[in-house]
Parts: structure tokens; sequence; C-alpha cells
């Protein structure tokens, strides 16, 4: 038996690359997996990914920006599991060339990754919250990142919502931790998926490799091993973190 064995996740942003990782994962650790993101197909393509693996996953539409879609997602995960343990807040969007800084950015670049980032977070917790707490806790995990920790010229939106995101998971912690619901946060690092792969120059991943004190990039396996751990009984005393996936990436300087 897995150390997930028969917990029901919801996934938001199950189709990208750190999604499908913790997917996989979360499943080989006996988990239903429920794949939710506005890319059906590619979730759908996931979801057969992990039983061809073995393993329970279905894939559901789901758009955080949007409550309806939100509370359909969480009611098409009762209707085929009929329980809800955990949920990962995966999802998330950003644009490098859009999000500028505060005094160039359009205000619906701006909109667009709260509304996904941080308020996507806040519906997904509503409205999963109650049917945790019917059943006596669960887990919410919170994808953030290591830009909420600290100062960058650009990506001012990304930077806000990350950082937000770390705050909405403390208040989660300390407002649910007595119905038996624990919150906590990953910030990831520089995770090398495929579209950083494409888009990052070799020498640029080669330099930040050998300045991170581990000596190599992360990869989405780096952060899905992370939210099974959340996710399981092992980190019951766990509350309230923001847990620095990143190799040791912010203390040696690496920007």
């Amino acid at each position: 038996m897995g150390q997930l064995s028969e917990k029901v996740v919801l996934l938001s942003g199950g189709a990208s690359d750190i999604g499908r990782a913790t997917a996989l994962r979360l499943a080989e650790a006996g988990a239903c997996v429920v794949i939710g993101d506005v890319a059906t197909d590619r979730a759908e393509e996931v979801a057969r990914e992990v039983m061809d693996a073995g393993g329970r996953a279905m894939a559901a539409p789901c758009d955080v920006r949007n409550e309806e879609s939100v509370r359909a997602f969480v009611e098409c995960a009762l209707a085929e599991y009929g329980r809800i343990d955990c949920l990962d807040h995966n999802a998330s969007w950003s644009h490098t060339r859009l999000d500028t800084d505060a005094g160039e950015i359009e205000l619906g670049v701006w909109a667009r990754v709260l509304e996904t980032n941080t308020r996507g977070a806040l519906l997904l917790a509503r409205h999963a919250i109650p049917h945790m707490a019917a059943r006596g806790g669960g887990s919410i995990v919170n994808i953030s990142s290591g830009t909420s920790t600290i100062g960058e010229s650009t990506r001012v939106a990304y930077g806000v919502s990350k950082a937000a995101l770390n705050q909405l998971t403390r208040h989660l912690a300390t407002r649910y931790g007595r119905d038996g619901i624990r919150a906590n946060a990953i910030a990831p690092g520089f995770i090398l998926t495929e579209t950083a792969a494409a888009n990052v120059p070799q020498d640029i991943q080669d330099r930040l490799a050998a300045a991170n004190p581990t000596g190599r990039l992360g990869h989405p396996d780096d952060i899905a091993h992370v939210v099974v751990f959340f996710c399981s009984d092992a980190a019951a005393y766990v509350n309230g973190q923001v847990l620095h996936v990143d190799g040791g990436h912010q203390i040696a300087g690496v920007m």
C-alpha cells in the first residue's frame, strides 16, 4: 500500500510539466488523482499516462479564474470518488515579455496573473475545504515560487501573486488547522521544464547549474516528490510552511 493509498487529490494545472510529474508521483504513491486544466486534451493525455502506469486518475476541465468552473471541478471529483483529501494548486500563469514593471505593466496582464495564481488558489480552497473538513481534515499544497521572497526588476505581477499565495497559505493553515486541514507551499527555483529547456539558452542553463550549491538544475520530479510528502501523513505536523525546493538557489544568491 502506498503512502497516499486511496486518498483523492485535486490537481490544478495538471497538464503542465510539473503537473504531469506530480500526477504520476501521486498515483505511484496510491492516490486517485483528479487532473484539472484549461488544456483539457493535454490533461486527458496525462490521465491516460497515469492509468497506463497502473494508477488511478481522471481529467476534468478547470479554469481556476472562473468560480463556476472550479465548483464543477470539485463536484466532478466528488461524483467520481466521493471524497476529497488533498488539493494541489499547481495552475499558474506568467508572461516574461508582458509582465514588466510597476510603471509599464498593462492592468489586464496584472489581473490575469493574480486571478490565476492567487485568486485561483482561493477559489479552489474555498470549494474543497468543506469536503475535507467533513471527513476530518486534509492537505492543501500551493505551488509558489522563489520569486515570492526576492526582488526582481521585472515580472512584478508574478512576484506579487506568489508572495500573496504564501500569505494565503499561512492564513489557511491558521484558520483551518483545527479542522484537521494543513496548508503548505512549495517555492521552486529554476526548474528545467520542456518550456524552459526550449527557451533558456544552454549557456545560461550551464551557469545556473554551476552556481547552484547542488550542482544541477531542478526537474519536475523534484517538486512532485515534495507534493507527495505534504499530502501524506508523514507531514502531519507540518503546517503553514513555505518550503524552497531549489537546491540551495536562494541561499547562494543565484539570480
